[in-house]
């Protein structure tokens, strides 16, 4: 490639950087430029003919629809909660766990996100757990950037082990089961050693970014818990992995994560010696602890230093009409359609996907896609949300007040996601043009490749990071680079399983700062023109988790 060639395929990846995070444009406005920018480059540059870019962008406007129902439905979801009095019950239900930020961190935004991404996947768990963080009385940044880091260890069986089975098994020239089993226990194994740490980095952001005293110190004050929550989750998953298969670690990693947790948190077990609060919280609502525990128990972080905060537990004030079990169900129901919508066993599938619109060669290139609207989870979120609507028993003014809501916040996240996700389309469509070159990603891979031959393992993580970045999946990321990363490893004499377990973890990676992520839950919390910021947050966590994969497999694959 030619100096401008390499710089037309980084440009997707540099222009949202420099408009996004750098000189921090609202979304809507960083991504329309860098959509003008690509299509100017893919154009000139790349020779892609200008039918194939029209038809990239029209291929992008239908998943962006695709991607706009699953945030509408999280959002008319989370406002209807809401206003039936359903997030201030389960706030108080877990304050009641325990009032600690950092411990409903670790059980909320890393675990029930993990649950999450196992039953549904793509980009759902962060838009969905990001509001109920917030519901819980966390800052919106705090919430949306936690919930994106915490959608990232579990993307490896996501929607039902979908980046292995499609991803990996598709992406790979006719693999039998025992070689994606073997990538797959392989990135599990490695996930323990590495994944288990981000519930403690999540906490230490916590408290550093987002509390009063800016403290690293205050979020080790709860590593033993945080690792007992990394732990809960990685162990499990790496023996579902091995007993049952790809589909399952994620949703029985999360639960069996969350029971551990959560009867540990009850009982005080590897809990911190004092309750981590936020600047805004309320310290006599968050001293409903568990009532048996005598009030020289509780004691409250900064108590000492206030005559206006108590230090003793105190009774509960607050009656609502809803109970925990009641404010919970619409949760319950959410996953357990999520679920079996999922199951290939069950007739469900079928049903949701009977409804399809096809767009089969557009515009005369080979260029396809689908739209399955009932399949989508967005379209679940919105059932529920109007089952909810009786099972709450909210009123006609309530719920018009909870869709009006919604409906007004979404244009700015139509504009943003009509111009990335075409931005995307034309860089994985790229392979069709007229100057004898591979598609950008494929050629940014293979420069990479001839650059750092000799420490592949150190960078095919980012090669997988790329494709989430871009694609917005981790699924597509394997499909993407699979047999690139594969040919790579087999070039270089290094264990082909260990570099495919590195590019599936590296594609959970880049699920923290994909774009279309970001966006969408931002959206869902009020934040959106803050999409830079975010990233800026999620930035090192990523860099973390793809640098320590890497920096491992490099220094063990030389005893294989």
């Amino acid at each position: 490639m030619t100096f401008m060639q390499a710089l037309t395929a980084a440009m997707p990846v540099l222009a949202v950087l420099l408009f996004l995070v750098i000189l921090r444009m609202p979304a809507s406005r960083a991504m329309t430029l860098s959509l003008a920018l690509v299509v100017g480059l893919a154009w000139w540059v790349w020779q892609v003919p200008g039918i194939q870019i029209a038809a990239s962008i029209l291929e992008g406007w239908v998943i962006s629809a695709s991607i706009l129902v699953i945030v509408f439905g999280a959002i008319v979801f989370l406002n209807t909660l809401k206003v039936s009095g359903a997030v201030e019950v389960i706030r108080e239900g877990f304050t009641r766990i325990s009032p600690d930020r950092r411990v409903q961190t670790v059980i909320v935004g890393w675990l029930f996100v993990a649950f999450l991404e196992g039953a549904s996947g793509f980009g759902t768990p962060a838009a969905i757990v990001a509001p109920l963080l917030l519901g819980l009385g966390f800052p919106a940044m705090a919430a949306v950037v936690l919930a994106l880091i915490a959608d990232s260890a579990a993307v490896s069986y996501g929607a039902v082990g979908t980046p292995v089975i499609v991803g990996i098994g598709q992406g790979l020239a006719n693999p039998t089961y025992d070689e994606v089993m073997q990538i797959a226990v392989t990135a599990s194994m490695i996930d323990v050693v590495v994944a288990s740490f981000l519930p403690l980095i999540m906490v230490l952001i916590l408290t550093r970014f987002f509390g009063e005293n800016k403290s690293w110190r205050e979020g080790l004050g709860a590593w033993k818990f945080a690792l007992l929550g990394g732990f809960s989750f990685t162990i499990p998953a790496l023996l579902v992995v091995k007993l049952l298969g790809p589909e399952f670690p994620a949703i029985l990693g999360g639960l069996i994560g969350l029971v551990i947790t959560v009867l540990a948190a009850k009982k005080g077990f590897l809990m911190p010696k004092n309750v981590w609060l936020f600047k805004t919280d309320n310290p006599e609502f968050s001293a409903l602890i568990l009532n048996e525990q005598p009030p020289s128990v509780v004691k409250i972080q900064g108590c000492e230093k206030s005559p206006a905060l108590s230090c003793l537990a105190l009774e509960p004030k607050a009656h609502y009409s809803l109970s925990l079990y009641q404010a919970w169900l619409p949760y319950i129901l959410v996953a357990l359609l999520l679920v079996l919508s999922r199951l290939e066993f069950l007739p469900f599938k079928s049903w949701l996907t009977s409804v399809t619109f096809s767009f089969e060669t557009i515009l005369s290139t080979s260029i396809s896609v689908k739209l399955v609207p009932l399949y989508l989870p967005g379209s679940l979120f919105i059932l529920v949300a109007l089952l909810t609507l009786a099972l709450h028993r909210v009123s006609a003014k309530q719920a018009s007040q909870a869709w009006w809501q919604s409906t007004r916040v979404m244009l700015p996240t139509i504009i943003t996601l009509g111009a990335s996700v075409p931005m995307v389309r034309i860089f994985l469509n790229s392979g069709v043009n007229d100057a004898e070159l591979a598609s950008m990603p494929m050629e940014l891979a293979a420069l990479a490749a001839a650059t750092f031959s000799a420490q592949w393992p150190l960078v095919a993580p980012f090669v997988g990071a790329l494709g989430s970045f871009v694609a917005g999946s981790a699924t597509f990321s394997n499909m993407m680079f699979v047999q690139f990363q594969q040919s790579t490893a087999l070039a270089t004499d290094l264990p082909s399983h260990w570099i495919l377990a590195l590019q599936m973890l590296g594609a959970n990676a880049g699920n923290m700062i994909c774009v279309v992520n970001v966006v969408a839950a931002a959206s869902v919390v009020n934040l959106v023109g803050k999409e830079g910021q975010i990233i800026r947050y999620t930035f090192m966590p990523m860099l973390f988790y793809a640098s320590s994969v890497g920096l491992l497999v490099w220094v063990i694959t030389p005893f294989f």
